[in-house]
């Protein structure tokens, strides 16, 4: 059991193994990247500290830094449970389509099914910021669109790598 701390009536930040938590901050890959983490079916909980571990086993990823977790309520589509959001900073040696392409297959590879727009899910990942790149294509905009207009990204991207 970690540190609960509330935020407020709607947000909670919990403390738990590995996030937030500092790893490297030296590596050899060129670029840094942060990537939003979310979910709110099953064991969120769980299923991060396994993307942290997933993550770490990588050979092209370093994980930096991880965020503390955010209990938040959902948008767009409200009648589902709340949602845990974090974000972890990573460094690479993949460019911004590639990472986007892994971390789509990531979410698959956790469980992810795609229904509908802002749907319950078992895992999320968003690529919020890649180096200081500035694109927007149809599959990838850089930074991730509307971040700052989302507790679920702020919060933690402010706590990102604090313990």
């Amino acid at each position: 059991m970690g540190i609960v701390r509330k935020l407020s009536s709607t947000l909670t930040l919990y403390k738990e193994t590995g996030f937030p938590a500092s790893y490297q901050t030296a590596t050899h890959f060129r670029h840094r990247a942060i990537i939003g983490i979310g979910g709110n079916v099953g064991d969120v909980k769980r299923r991060f500290y396994h993307l942290l571990v997933f993550l770490k086993r990588q050979k092209n990823i370093a994980v930096l830094h991880t965020a503390p977790i955010l209990q938040n309520p959902p948008f767009g589509y409200t009648e589902q449970e709340d949602f845990l959001n974090s974000v972890i900073e990573i460094s690479t040696s993949m460019q911004p389509r590639e990472l986007l392409a892994f971390l789509l297959q990531t979410e698959k590879r956790f469980g992810r099914r795609r229904s509908f727009a802002n749907a319950p899910r078992t895992l999320d990942l968003d690529l919020i910021f890649f180096d200081r790149v500035k694109m927007n294509t149809p599959k990838l905009t850089l930074p991730h669109p509307h971040w700052s207009e989302r507790e679920s990204v702020v919060i933690p991207l402010q706590r990102l790598g604090t313990h």
